[in-house]
Formats: C-alpha cells, sequence, structure tokens
C-alpha cells in the first residue's frame, strides 16, 4: 500500500491542518485513538474519524482495533523519506503543536492499551 507514496501524493495528504495535527501527534505518541485526537484537536469524532480514513487510504497510516478502540499510528512501512520528514517536522515545530500536546497530555480516563507480549 505504501509503494505508490510519491512526494506528491504525501502531501497533497498532508495539505489539511488536521491532518498534520494528527500525523505528528501520532508521530509523538506513536499510537492514539479517535477519542485522544478529539480530544486534542478539539473537533468533532465524524470530522476527526474522516480525517484518519483519509490518512489511512493514503497509506499513512495503520490502524488496529482492541475492544471498542480504534487505534492508529504510522503505517509501519512507510518509506524512510516519509518518516524522516515527520520526525523532523514534528522536532522544529512542537511550539505549533503545544496546544493540542497539552490538551492530549491533559486528557483524562485515556483508553489502556494492550501490551503486545512477545
Amino acid at each position: 500500500m505504501t509503494q505508490h507514496l510519491t512526494p506528491t501524493t504525501v502531501f497533497k495528504c498532508l495539505a489539511d491542518e488536521n491532518r498534520v495535527r494528527m500525523m505528528l501527534l501520532i508521530a509523538r505518541e506513536e499510537e492514539l485513538c479517535v477519542c485522544e485526537l478529539t480530544c486534542a484537536l478539539g473537533e468533532s469524532q465524524p470530522k476527526v474519524s474522516r480525517h484518519l480514513a483519509q490518512l489511512r487510504t493514503c497509506g499513512l497510516l495503520e490502524d488496529r482495533r482492541q475492544g471498542q478502540w480504534v487505534y492508529y499510528r504510522l503505517h509501519p512501512n512507510l518509506p524512510t523519506w516519509v518518516h524522516s520528514i515527520l520526525m523532523t517536522t514534528l522536532e522544529a515545530n512542537r511550539h505549533w503543536l503545544s496546544t493540542s500536546s497539552k490538551r492530549l497530555d491533559n486528557m483524562g480516563d485515556r483508553p489502556e492499551r494492550v501490551i503486545a507480549c512477545c
């Protein structure tokens, strides 16, 4: 799914402030669910879910289900160049992301993740 990732597709996929924020928050946290992103962004659940679906369709995110929760993480087969762009953007723009990060950090009742066993 990630073989088709060209600079044009990646940047078109990220050409929305909410999608960029989601990608950077997920890169920062490694994995987030819809409710965490809804809180962090201050957006409605349908809007967040729609953007996540676009990012998944583009091949930038992968999801997994755990009970009632759906968690999103960077696609494990992201090309190195895409991962590098995300991490560089995250490091250089933590101040831009700070409001969303603070909302997420202060969120109560965050869902528990099952710890993977080897």
